[in-house]
C-alpha cells in the first residue's frame, strides 16, 4: 500500500479520535455523544488497517480492535437504545 494511503489512515485516525473525545467530554446529549462514538468507530478501523498493514504498528493495531469493541457498545448505548424513560414522579 502507498505510503500516502498509510499516513492518511494513520492521521484520519488520530484526528478522529481527538474529535470524538472531545465530542464526549462537552457532554452535550445522548444524541451527540452517540454520533461522536460513531466518529470513534472509524477511527478504530483507520488505526486498525494502519496498524496490521504497516510493518511496524501491530500493537495500534491490536489496541484498536479492543477500542472498536468499545465504540460499538457507545453506538448501541447512545443511538440504539437511548436515554432511559424515567417514571413520573407523581408515581413514586
Amino acid at each position: 500500500m502507498s505510503e500516502t494511503t498509510l499516513d492518511a489512515l494513520q492521521y484520519y485516525g488520530a484526528g478522529a479520535a481527538l474529535l470524538a473525545a472531545f465530542l464526549v467530554s462537552l457532554n452535550l446529549g445522548v444524541k451527540l455523544t452517540g454520533w461522536a462514538f460513531v466518529i470513534f468507530v472509524t477511527s478504530s478501523i483507520a488505526l486498525i488497517l494502519w496498524g496490521f498493514i504497516n510493518d511496524e504498528g501491530e500493537g495500534i493495531g491490536w489496541q484498536n480492535i479492543g477500542l472498536l469493541a468499545i465504540n460499538v457498545v457507545g453506538v448501541y448505548r447512545y443511538l440504539i437504545v437511548g436515554e432511559p424513560k424515567k417514571k413520573a414522579e407523581s408515581e413514586s
